[in-house]
């Protein structure tokens, strides 16, 4: 079911969190960002979402005409279904520089030419009717190559890996307004797969000179008020990473 989170009239973000069971796969976010008749969809996800997907979109203009298919980073639950967007839509795939060499493993050769834009490291601005939709650098969080999407318009940060949670399924739509909600879902996700507390900072240094009205990551639910502000403040603090390694992570079984 589409949740939407932004709705002017002419601006609209909606999230599909539900295409896919707990049981069969990790929990994973899918969003559409619609401005003047042109559209970005964020993260499409696998073969399981594929079809429910396009139908969701469906309800909001020709999926055919969507602008971009953006990836976050390369991993099978941002961008398996990639090579079904490539022949269900004209959309252009947008996808860090670092991956464009990968992606095609994910389709046939040649598929891809011409379709593709590149990510480069400092990110980017990407001219989405009445906006740009700023593509920020997320490198090792937890991706090499790894980015994330704000929208000036919602004041919405599509914040990929950062900030996932693996909350109860009946939680995804009622965004957390106190990080202690989260913690008890998050904490070991993000010790695990964010690289270290030195990139950890850096990204804090960053989003913080944003105005976030909702943080919303690729898993579990969103972050509003006071919870974005204090995960800022968590997570520029956490030891994770290759910070928590020791000579015993590294034996001969």
């Amino acid at each position: 079911m589409a949740t939407e989170l932004y709705n002017d009239g002419n601006h609209i973000c909606v999230a599909f969190r539900d295409l896919v069971s707990g049981e069969e796969a990790v929990q994973a976010n899918q969003f559409l960002i619609f401005d003047s008749d042109h559209a970005a969809l964020i993260d499409p996800g696998g073969e399981m979402t594929y079809s429910d997907l396009y139908l969701g979109i469906a309800q909001y203009m020709n999926v055919k005409n969507l602008d971009y298919v953006v990836a976050s980073h390369q991993d099978p639950d941002i961008v398996a279904s990639l090579n079904k967007w490539l022949v269900g839509t004209n959309a252009k795939m947008v996808v860090p520089a670092l991956w464009e060499r990968f992606i095609p493993h994910f389709t046939r050769a040649g598929k891809i030419r011409g379709r593709v834009i590149r990510i480069p490291d400092r990110g980017t601005n990407l001219k989405l009717g009445s906006i740009e939709l700023k593509a920020l650098p997320a490198h090792f969080l937890h991706a090499e190559g790894n980015f994330q999407f704000y929208d000036p318009k919602s004041r919405i940060l599509f914040s990929g890996d950062m900030g996932a949670n693996l909350c109860p399924p009946d939680e995804l739509d009622r965004p957390a307004k106190r990080l202690k909600e989260l913690l008890p879902y998050m904490e070991a996700f993000h010790k695990r797969y964010m690289n270290s507390n030195r990139v950890c900072r850096f990204w804090a240094n960053m989003v913080s000179q944003l105005d976030i009205d909702l943080l919303v990551p690729q898993h579990g639910r969103a972050l509003k008020g006071k919870a974005i502000r204090e995960f800022i403040a968590w997570i520029a603090e956490l030891r994770c990473g290759i910070d928590l390694m020791t000579q015993d992570h590294y034996r001969i079984p």
